[in-house]
Formats: C-alpha cells, sequence, structure tokens
C-alpha cells in the first residue's frame, strides 16, 4: 500500500474492455511521479488516498474481472506530509 494525492480525473472514452467503465484518477506518489489508477471509492481531486497495486488491485475493486494494477482502496481524512 501507499499514500498518493489524487490530482486529476481522467476521460478516457476509448479503452480495453477489461476496464469497462471503471473511474480512472490520475495520481502523484510522494516522488511526484504520475500514474493512473482505478477509483472504486468516488475520491476527489486534491484528496490523500491509500491504494494497493499489483495483483491485490484486482481484489479491491467490486469485480475482481477489471484488468487494473492500480486501485484506490481509501480516502485519508487527516493527514499532514
Amino acid at each position: 500500500m501507499e499514500i498518493m494525492r489524487v490530482k486529476d480525473e481522467l476521460v478516457c472514452t476509448r479503452r480495453v474492455a477489461g476496464l469497462r467503465a471503471s473511474s480512472l484518477r490520475v495520481l502523484e506518489n510522494q516522488a511526484g511521479k504520475l500514474l493512473v489508477a482505478t477509483d472504486p471509492v468516488g475520491v476527489p481531486t486534491g484528496k490523500w488516498v491509500i491504494t494497493t497495486s499489483g495483483s491485490a488491485a484486482r481484489m479491491a475493486m467490486p469485480d475482481v474481472t477489471i484488468m487494473t494494477d492500480l486501485t484506490i482502496c481509501g480516502i485519508i481524512d487527516n493527514w499532514s506530509e
């Protein structure tokens, strides 16, 4: 698990079938690297989140057949860098 900040929503009208209609977010990790994650919890821009990656990312989705390598698991209510 890693803590990241949501930078923006990612709108993608054409995607592989394995992503279905999953919400996507652009995240920034603490090193400044930008990543794309599936968002089953509906996080607004600017919030800090807990993420999971690898095969655990699929297990965090409501539908485990969604092809994802990074998933937002929760919104952090209070975080100071």
